[in-house]
């Protein structure tokens, strides 16, 4: 009977151990790449793969509105349903997708300016714009999880997801 005690004892001892170990350790691990207060997804197939940013020119143009983009890529083989997905500027400026069926191994173009969407292209019907020299592209699901984030500084781009 005192094997059987000193067993579960020792046993009882290396699970407490165990829970104050990984306790101290989540949270270093909850604040992943600095983002305060912003809920992480488990690892996500939805990334921003690419953006194109406005050079701060004078042309407003629909042409030029529509070179502006930040390209959401599935790197999965599974497509995945991107409706309430919001991809944000660090300005708070939002486009919140609709119900759009993104393909595996697929991306998709998100413009600033007007057009009619596609498979491959989609469009925020702004009419000034958006990404500017130094920004950041937020990427969330429809829980508001970040899933990935994109940030650059003129002629440094920076990847943060």
């Amino acid at each position: 009977m005192s094997a059987s005690l000193a067993t579960r004892r020792f046993v009882a001892a290396f699970l407490a151990a165990g829970a104050l170990v990984g306790a101290a350790a989540l949270p270093a691990s909850a604040d992943d790449h600095g983002r305060d207060r912003d809920r992480r997804a488990p690892h996500s197939s939805i990334v921003i793969s690419d953006v194109q940013y406005s050079t701060g020119g004078r042309d407003r143009s629909a042409r030029a509105l529509n070179r502006e983009w930040v390209e959401v890529e599935n790197t999965g083989r599974r497509s995945v349903n991107l409706r309430g997905f919001t991809l944000t500027d660090r300005q708070g400026n939002r486009y919140r997708f609709g119900d759009f069926r993104l393909d595996g191994r697929s991306s998709v173009r998100v413009h600033t300016g007007q057009g009619r969407d596609t498979r491959h292209d989609v469009y925020q019907d702004r009419r000034h714009q958006i990404w500017d020299e130094r920004d950041t592209a937020t990427l969330r699901d429809n829980r508001g999880n970040v899933l990935d984030t994109d940030s650059w500084n003129g002629r440094r781009h920076h990847r943060n997801g």
